[in-house]
Order: C-alpha cells, then sequence, then structure tokens
C-alpha cells in the first residue's frame, strides 16, 4: 500500500506538537506567506476561516494531503492581535481579564485531487481576574510572543483560566478531532 504523504502549511511548532500527539507526523512542513490583517467589519470566526483558506491556497497542489490552521481570538465581535509586542500583549490581557472571549480555531484540508474541507471550531475561554504583578510575570516570560490574543494557554497563562467549554486543542492552535475528521472524510488513512 502507497503512503500518502502529508503536509502541514504551518509555521507553527505548536500545530506539528499537536499533529504528532494524535500519532501523526507530516511527511513536510512549509510556511506559506500570507498577509494576515483582518479585513474591514470582518469578525473573529470569519477571519480565521479565511486565514486558514487562505494558507492552504498558497501551497501548490501536489500528490498530498495538506493542513493548513488558523486561531484568532475574539473578544465580542473585535479581533485580538497576535501580539507582537509587550505592549499590545499587556493591552490584550488586561481586555482579557476577568472575561469570558472565544477563540476561533479554524482548519481546512486539501486532498490530492483537490477537494477541499474545512471547519471552525468556536471554544469560550473565560479567565480569572488577573493581579498586575501577574501580568508583569506573563509579560517578562516572553511566552506571549507572537501568540492570538497575547497568550499561549498551555504555557503559565493556563493559570489565568477560569473556564473553557470547546477545543483544548483548538486553542492550542489546532483543533485536532475536526481535523482528523476532515483528513478521513477526504480518504486519508493512517500508514
Amino acid at each position: 500500500m502507497q503512503v500518502t504523504r502529508l503536509i502541514l502549511a504551518s509555521s507553527s511548532p505548536r500545530r506539528r506538537d499537536l499533529l504528532a500527539q494524535i500519532g501523526i507526523i507530516p511527511h513536510a512542513i512549509v510556511s506559506p506567506e500570507i498577509d494576515e490583517t483582518p479585513l474591514r467589519d470582518e469578525t473573529p470566526r470569519a477571519l480565521a476561516a479565511r486565514l486558514a483558506r487562505a494558507k492552504l491556497a498558497a501551497v501548490p497542489l501536489e500528490d498530498a494531503f495538506i493542513i493548513a490552521a488558523d486561531t484568532v481570538v475574539g473578544l465580542g465581535s473585535r479581533v485580538l492581535p497576535k501580539a507582537e509586542t509587550e505592549a499590545e500583549a499587556r493591552a490584550c490581557l488586561l481586555r482579557l481579564a476577568g472575561r469570558r472571549h472565544k477563540v476561533y480555531s479554524a482548519v481546512a484540508v486539501r486532498a490530492p485531487d483537490g477537494r477541499i474541507a474545512a471547519r471552525t471550531v468556536a471554544t469560550v475561554v473565560a479567565f480569572a481576574r488577573i493581579e498586575p504583578a501577574a501580568i508583569e510575570a506573563y509579560l517578562a516570560s516572553g511566552e506571549w510572543q507572537g501568540k492570538a490574543g497575547g497568550y499561549a494557554i498551555q504555557g503559565r497563562a493556563a493559570g489565568f483560566v477560569d473556564f473553557l467549554s470547546g477545543s483544548y486543542s483548538g486553542v492550542v492552535g489546532l483543533p485536532l478531532h475536526e481535523t482528523l475528521n476532515l483528513l478521513r472524510g477526504l480518504g486519508w488513512r493512517a500508514a
């Protein structure tokens, strides 16, 4: 039986690690370069879905299954940034402290024959109130860099989480259950 190749279209080591958790090791990893700027009045859910599909489209069609994903943190209809500066991360954490927000994780899969399947998962996350000293300690860790909403739930920010309803792996960056179902639905089989 010929093994069909699987490519992960992501620069995120977390997505690679998540796939490994369920026994999937990509044959290759590519980092699609796309513009991730939200469109005017674009909702967090729509942004996540659009970016996952754009990453998928940025990878040339070949004889492989390709997985692309994106994760967006939304506070109401507002998109919180992937924090690039300490000031952005601080602003995100101050907005999220003591409140519920949603994390939208979109995944798009393309089969070797060009068929595409996609899904967006919404997870509700509530942060407890966060003391200013705890925010400063988190910022000093550097863990927030490049993370949607300025935090990494799989790290120190787990201590901020008061409640979670939905896909934990989706908040980390890839909803595993949905990804596996999309792959199987398009005919992928583990080696």
